[in-house]
């Protein structure tokens, strides 16, 4: 892939140094290209910092299931439940709410499935294979995912979102009573029953992957750069130029990993694509008393809490308002609340917060390709709650179509021009 442009320059630019952008920058390493990321901020330290560190090859079940609309209005009125959306931006997600619906299909949620299974089914032994030769191989950890209800009844095997889990090779157990305090002694009573999905991992700490990661990139030959993009453009006699405040850049190819700001540097482009900011929250409780074996939803009111290096995590809520919204305290504030009734044994009294914007698209599928009358410019973004998990198959992905290997994918389900 010669260089035509300054013999400086890298044959690929990578938006973004998040999880997305190191994976990329990884696999493109592996196949001998040369790569630079661009960020304003540390590597690996904004939206999958803050994740709840779930990696599991069976998250494949989407955000919009048949029934779900007759759960936002009860999640909305809840000041602890999972969905807030702030007043004044309703008319604004009015559109991608009714696209969000028209996904909730069985037809559309199996298709879907399929489609988060090939970008998740190998994300365990991605993980250690980007982690190997670093010393920091403890990172992720095997463990299991439990779903606790406190309706024994909501526990069902063959539930539709069970059901593709199974499908796709996931081995599931039904844990009650005794059994559940086995796996869980902390867990709180209340919980009556839960499903049990092995075969799962979890990151000890996402930020310290992130770190790790981009410093083998370092090694490995990438360079980071730390810049603000302000724009780019296509060039007329091909390859791409971009804008950042450090000056006017030029590169072969260019790979969009900007998460949730992504789409905005494409609306200048007439490339409008329905990309949500779903602000997301944790809290991490730094002397626990307690510590999870494995990493625990709360079904009811869709929180995820796992045991971490640094203490127990809590992490959930989707909350819109747009990129420019501040943060809620009550949502912080909702989520230590909630997490005393996961575990009375918790010590909620220590803890620190965090805040981040997912990037969320209608169909609960990132942008994976190229843009239709645009060569050179590569999507790698709007992964929602699935970022973490997704990010090193969707690395693979990328170094594939940026250097002109041959993917073996079917990746129409991620196209861009999609919507």
């Amino acid at each position: 892939m010669p260089n035509r442009f300054d013999p400086m320059a890298p044959n690929v630019t990578v938006l973004g140094a998040g999880i997305i952008g190191i994976c990329t920058g990884l696999s493109l390493l592996e196949q001998g290209a040369s790569v630079r990321l661009i960020d304003k901020n540390d590597p690996g330290q904004e939206t999958s910092f803050g994740n709840a560190g779930v990696i599991s090859p069976w998250s494949i079940v989407p955000q919009a299931m048949p029934g779900v609309w007759k759960k936002i209005p009860g999640w909305l009125i809840d000041p602890l439940g999972p969905v807030s959306v702030r007043p004044s931006y309703l008319p604004r997600l009015a559109s991608w709410g009714l696209k969000f619906l028209a996904n909730g299909t069985e037809a559309r949620v199996r298709d879907i499935s399929a489609a988060m299974d090939t970008l998740n089914q190998d994300c365990i032994s991605l993980y250690r294979h980007h982690l190997h030769g670093t010393g920091h191989e403890d990172l992720v950890r095997d463990s299991y995912y439990i779903h606790a209800y406190r309706d024994a009844e909501g526990a069902r095997l063959d539930s539709l979102d069970n059901e593709l889990r199974s499908a796709a090779g996931a081995d599931l157990e039904r844990a009650d009573g005794d059994r559940l305090r086995e796996l869980e002694p902390d867990l709180s009573r209340d919980f009556k029953s839960a499903i049990v999905i092995k075969g799962q991992a979890r990151a000890l700490s996402p930020g310290r992957i992130g770190q790790v990661l981009s410093e083998k990139f370092l090694q490995m030959g990438g360079q980071i750069e730390r810049a603000k993009v302000q724009s780019i453009a296509p060039r007329e006699d091909g390859g791409w130029r971009y804008v950042t405040d450090l000056g006017e850049h030029t590169t072969p190819k260019l790979v969009l990993a900007m998460g949730v700001w992504s789409a905005e540097f494409l609306k200048p482009l007439g490339v409008h694509i329905p990309l949500e900011a779903e602000r997301g929250y944790h809290v991490n409780f730094t002397s626990p008393g307690i510590a999870l074996n494995h990493s625990i939803m709360d079904v009811d009111m869709k929180f995820v809490a796992s045991s971490m290096q640094d203490g127990v995590r809590v992490a959930g809520t989707a909350e819109f308002g747009g990129l420019d919204a501040p943060i809620s305290e009550k949502r912080s504030a909702g989520l230590v609340t909630l997490a005393g009734k996961l575990s009375p044994k918790l010590n909620t009294e220590a803890y620190s917060t965090w805040s981040g914007q997912r990037p969320s698209l209608p169909d609960s599928l990132p942008c994976i390709g190229e843009i239709d009358g645009l060569p050179d410019l590569i999507t790698a973004f709007g992964h929602s709650h699935w970022g973490l998990m997704m990010a090193p198959k969707t690395g693979r992905i990328v170094a594939d179509l940026a250097t002109g290997a041959k993917t073996n994918l079917d990746l129409s389900p991620y196209h861009p021009n999609r919507f």
